[in-house]
């Protein structure tokens, strides 16, 4: 069944790449059509295009059509070219000519629309409900290690003291940068489209601000033709919040693998969190620190995905906007699954408390000594070739009994402010 059918088929080779994998996205956004379907039914009984008791027919097997899809029932079979013929074709079967009459005053271009904007309001909220608990897991791992020492690197080179405290809770503020890209994403996706049918409005005198409420959109898409336009736009806003969070997961997963390795020998993961070496028995490898990596670097690059498919359109609709589906929930369901794991896997993370007691770290200090010079008196500059030709000639000796007392440094690392800041964005 197609919406669009005038009793006449289309070749089958036409059919199969036109239809691409909606199926099984649809099934994905099914729930998200329902709740579309049944705003618009209720309106359109508001403004008298449905009798009472047709509206109430349609919403109530539309209620039905929503506990299938919860319970895993509903099915998109191939007969069907999406989700919006398969539940019009259910609730014809079901009601006859009340069923035929829920396509009133739409298009299936705003039914598309307005799915994915509810779908994508309602990821960016777990999404962010998902990175918070990444974020407080993070925080208190600070506070738990803020006293242990790890080196700071420049160039991979040995470069200050810095901490576990500082190190975990770097990555919990980056987090809040992310969340401010999502924050952007979820006010373009809280705009209601539907009642912009296919990008030009109707004469049909449809009550667009009901269904904004029904729907709990905050805002409508007035200009239909803008509504229409939004179409990728609200994806690829998506995006760029899943490629920030990204970034910042992978760069942590790149800092673990380095951290793991024996040269580094930083932190250390029980064994059933690590795989091992079909020939090497001594291996325990990252991998799920490395597909985090590899993962979020392929997330990275879907804000481009997206502008390349965008990019050049005029407005209208085009079918070139049905691929923009097959980029952004394969990207989300990535996203989620990374932040997910990682939550999970840094539970067990185990620290060691003595890496700076190797010999090797001692020139970590040199900065520290040189600053205790000039808070003699000593010029900057003299200090500096003093240490210098201290260090060259082999003559350093480290003052380890570093004081940092500025705000976000590892000896005032500032937790509550950061909580505070993500209290506030949360």
């Amino acid at each position: 069944m197609k919406l669009w059918d005038k009793g006449f088929s289309t070749d089958k080779k036409i059919d199969h790449f036109t239809v691409g994998n909606d199926r099984e996205l649809d099934l994905l956004l099914a729930k998200y059509d329902v709740i579309a379907s049944t705003a618009h039914a209720k309106m359109l009984g508001r403004i008298g295009l449905l009798t009472k008791d047709e509206t109430d027919s349609l919403v109530k097997e539309l209620a039905n059509i929503g506990k299938s899809i919860e319970k895993g029932e509903f099915i998109i079979e191939d007969s069907f070219e999406d989700m919006h013929s398969k539940i019009e074709y259910v609730l014809t079967e079901k009601l006859g000519d009340t069923g035929k009459k829920i396509h009133t005053a739409r298009s299936r271009n705003d039914q598309v629309l307005v799915a994915m904007h509810l779908y994508l309001k309602n990821e960016l909220a777990e999404i962010k409900s998902e990175t918070k608990i990444l974020f407080d897991l993070l925080l208190n791992l600070a506070d738990k290690y803020k006293s242990v020492l790890i080196p700071g690197y420049t160039h991979l080179q040995i470069a200050m003291p810095s901490s576990f405290g500082l190190w975990f809770s770097a990555y919990a503020e980056s987090l809040i940068d992310d969340l401010y890209f999502i924050d952007a994403a979820y006010k373009i996706a809280d705009q209601n489209p539907l009642g912009s049918a296919a990008g030009y409005g109707s004469s049909f005198p449809v009550d667009r601000t009901f269904t904004t409420k029904e729907m709990g959109f905050a805002n409508l898409k007035y200009n239909v033709v803008a509504a229409q336009m939004g179409r990728g736009k609200v994806e690829k806003a998506t995006a760029f919040g899943i490629s920030s969070i990204a970034a910042t997961l992978s760069k942590m997963g790149m800092d673990i693998c380095l951290y793991m390795s024996q040269n580094f020998n930083f932190i250390s993961f029980p064994d059933e969190l690590t795989t091992g070496s079909s020939i090497m028995p001594h291996k325990k490898n990252p991998d799920v620190f490395e597909l985090v990596r590899g993962k979020c670097n392929k997330l990275q690059g879907v804000p481009n995905q997206l502008a390349l498919i965008l990019t050049n359109l005029p407005s209208g609709y085009h079918r070139d906007l049905q691929l923009v589906k097959e980029v952004i929930v394969p990207a989300i369901q990535d996203l989620r699954a990374c932040i997910e794991i990682l939550t999970f896997s840094l539970k067990e993370v185990r620290v060691n408390q003595n890496i700076l007691e190797d010999p090797k770290y001692d020139y970590l200090f040199s900065v520290d000594t040189l600053n205790e010079l000039v808070l003699s008196g000593i010029p900057f500059r003299d200090a500096y070739k003093q240490m210098g030709t201290e260090i060259h000639e082999g003559r350093f000796t480290p003052k380890r009994d570093i004081k940092h007392t500025h705000e976000g440094s590892l000896g005032n690392l500032c937790l509550n402010d950061i909580r505070k800041k993500m209290e506030d964005i949360m």
